[in-house]
C-alpha cells in the first residue's frame, strides 16, 4: 500500500499593518511564513484607510512566496484565512473593484452619527441584538457613510451591483473569481447589523442604517466550504476551509475552548476574549458581547474588551525617531527602575473598552526635564498592562468568574518585559505558547477539522503547550501607586 503523503495547511493572516502567509505541516510545525507590510492612510482627524488592492495583492505576493519555497505545493489540503475585523469594503459585483478605500476598524468618521443614534435612544436596541455598543468602531456606520458619501454608490447599492464585505469576504470573493460572496459567524457578529442570538443580518438594523441586504454576504460556520481559491497561486486550486475574525482565531488557535478560558493579543491593538459557552453574558461594565466561533451551527460566545491602540504607541515612539527596532525597547526598558511618574494614554483613535470615548485623544502626563526616551518607551509598553487590568477587572466582575490565566500572544508578546509588567499589574500568571503563530494556527485548526484531518476540538486543546510563563512579583504598594497614576492619566484623557 502507498502510504499518502501528509497534509499542508495554508493559512492567510491579513492584519492591520501587514499582510502574512504562514504554511503549516501535519505536526503543526511552521515550514513557511512570508509578510509584507502595506501603506496606512490618514486623510483626515482620527481617519484611517487602507487601499484594498493593497491588501489583494501583499496577500498574493505572500503566498506566492511561502509556497515558492515549498517542495511539494501539491500537499497543501485547505486554506484559512484570519482577517483585521470590522473594517469594511465595498465593491463593484461585476467588476470585483473596490469603490473607494477600505475604511479601518480604527477609524472615527462616524463619531458624531454614532452619538446622534445614541440621543435618539437606539443603543440599547442594538446592543440587544448584536451584543456591541454604538460605536464607529464596527462596520454599520462605516458602510452607511460610503453609501452617502461616494459618488454613485447609493444607487449602485440600491440595483443590487455592489457587494460588502469586511476583509475576510473580500479576499473570498478575489481568490474565487467572483464565485463567493461569502463571510463566517464570527466576522458578521463584529458589523453591527447581525443578530447574535438568531444567528442572521438582522432586517430592523437593516432599516436603520439604510442597508440593502443585496449587499451582504451569506453567513456560515467557522469551519465550513467557502469555495475554491482559483488565485492564490497559479495553477493550484486549494479548498478554502475555515475563517474567523483574527481575535476568535487567536481564541481558538490558543485552545480557549472551554468557559472562563482568556486570550489576549497584542498588537496593533490589544483585545482580550473570555470564552463564555453557549450562553451570551450582557456585560454591565461596557465590554463587548460577542461570537467566539461557531462549528456545525452550534454558537459559542465571549465577552471582550478592546484597546484600541497598543503597538501602535511602539509603532508612534518608532515614527518620532525615539526608537529604531525591538533591540532598541530592550535597551531602554533596562536602564528603569520604575516609571517616574511618567503616563502615557494612547488614545489616538479614541479610546476603547471600558471607556468606550471616540472623542479621547492621546495624553502623556507627569513629564519633567528628567523624562527621557527611556520613561517614553516604559510609558507606551506599561499603558497595554494598566488598559489589560482594566479590562480584566471589568470582565471578572461580568462573568463572575476568577480568571486564574492569561494566554498571550500577537507582536508584542515577544517582549519578557511586558509580559513581566502584565502578570504583576494584573495580579494574573500570563503564559505564552511554545507556537508563535497562534492567529494563523487558529484557522488552520478550522480548516483542518472542516477537511478531516482532525476529528475532534479535544485534539486542538491537546496540542497546546505552554512556553514561558511569567507571575506577578511587584509589591503591592507599588502596584496600587502605579494604577492610581495612571487613572488619573485617563481621566485627564476623558475630560
Amino acid at each position: 500500500m502507498t502510504a499518502h503523503p501528509a497534509p499542508l495547511l495554508l493559512s492567510i493572516d491579513q492584519g492591520t499593518t501587514s499582510s502574512r502567509a504562514i504554511l503549516f505541516d501535519h505536526k503543526w510545525q511552521v515550514v513557511g511564513c512570508a509578510q509584507e507590510e502595506f501603506t496606512q492612510h490618514y486623510p483626515g482627524d482620527g481617519w484611517v484607510e487602507h487601499d484594498p488592492e493593497n491588501i489583494w495583492n501583499t496577500t498574493l505576493r505572500t503566498c506566492a512566496k511561502v509556497i515558492a519555497g515549498t517542495s511539494s505545493p501539491g500537499r497543501i489540503a485547505g486554506l484559512g484565512i484570519a482577517n483585521q475585523r470590522e473594517t469594511t469594503i465595498l465593491w463593484e459585483r461585476k467588476s470585483g473593484q473596490p469603490v473607494c478605500n477600505a475604511i479601518v476598524w480604527q477609524d472615527r468618521r462616524t463619531a458624531k452619527w454614532c452619538a446622534q443614534l445614541k440621543r435618539q435612544g437606539l443603543e440599547p436596541t442594538i446592543r440587544a441584538k448584536t451584543g456591541l455598543l454604538l460605536d464607529p468602531y464596527f462596520s454599520a456606520t462605516k458602510i452607511q457613510w460610503m453609501l452617502e458619501n461616494v459618488p454613485g454608490a447609493r444607487a449602485k447599492a440600491d440595483r443590487g451591483q455592489l457587494a460588502f464585505g469586511t476583509v475576510d469576504s473580500f479576499l473570498i470573493w478575489r481568490l474565487t473569481d467572483g464565485r463567493q460572496h461569502l463571510t463566517d459567524a464570527t466576522n458578521a457578529s463584529r458589523t453591527m447589523l447581525f443578530n447574535i442570538h438568531d444567528g442572521d443580518w438582522d432586517e430592523e438594523l437593516l432599516h436603520l442604517f439604510g442597508i440593502p441586504r443585496s449587499l451582504l454576504p451569506e453567513v456560515k460556520n467557522c469551519a465550513d466550504e467557502y469555495g475554491i481559491a482559483r488565485q492564490a497561486v497559479p495553477g493550484l486550486q486549494i479548498p478554502i476551509a475555515g475563517v474567523a475574525g483574527d481575535q476568535q482565531a487567536a481564541l481558538f488557535g490558543q485552545a480557549c475552548l472551554a468557559p472562563g478560558r482568556v486570550k489576549s493579543t497584542c498588537g496593533t491593538g490589544c483585545f482580550l476574549v473570555m470564552n463564555t459557552g453557549k450562553r451570551p453574558i450582557r456585560s454591565e461594565n461596557r465590554l463587548l458581547t460577542t461570537i467566539g466561533y461557531r462549528l456545525e451551527n452550534e454558537t459559542t460566545y465571549a465577552l471582550e474588551g478592546s484597546i484600541f491602540n497598543a503597538g501602535t504607541a511602539i509603532q508612534w515612539l518608532r515614527d518620532l525617531g525615539v526608537i529604531r527596532d525591538n533591540r532598541d525597547i530592550d535597551r531602554h526598558v533596562s536602564t528603569t527602575r520604575s516609571n517616574g511618574g511618567v503616563y502615557l494614554v494612547p488614545a489616538f483613535t479614541g479610546l476603547g473598552a471600558p471607556h468606550w470615548s471616540p472623542d479621547a485623544r492621546g495624553i502623556l502626563s507627569g513629564i519633567t526635564r528628567d523624562t527621557d526616551a527611556s520613561a517614553l518607551v516604559r510609558a507606551a509598553l506599561e499603558s497595554v498592562g494598566y488598559q489589560t487590568h482594566d479590562l480584566i477587572q471589568a470582565m471578572q466582575a461580568d462573568s463572575g468568574l476568577v480568571i486564574d490565566e492569561i494566554r498571550v500572544d500577537g507582536g508584542m508578546a515577544v517582549n519578557a518585559w511586558l509580559l513581566q509588567f502584565l502578570a504583576d499589574i494584573t495580579r494574573t500568571p500570563v503564559c505564552k505558547p511554545v507556537t508563535t503563530e497562534i492567529t494563523a494556527q487558529g484557522v488552520a485548526y478550522l480548516a483542518a477539522l472542516q477537511l478531516g484531518i482532525i476529528e475532534s476540538r479535544q485534539a486542538i486543546h491537546d496540542h497546546w503547550k505552554p512556553g514561558m510563563s511569567f507571575d506577578g512579583t511587584m509589591d503591592e504598594l507599588t502596584r496600587e501607586r502605579n494604577l492610581l497614576g495612571w487613572q488619573n492619566a485617563v481621566n485627564r484623557c476623558l475630560e
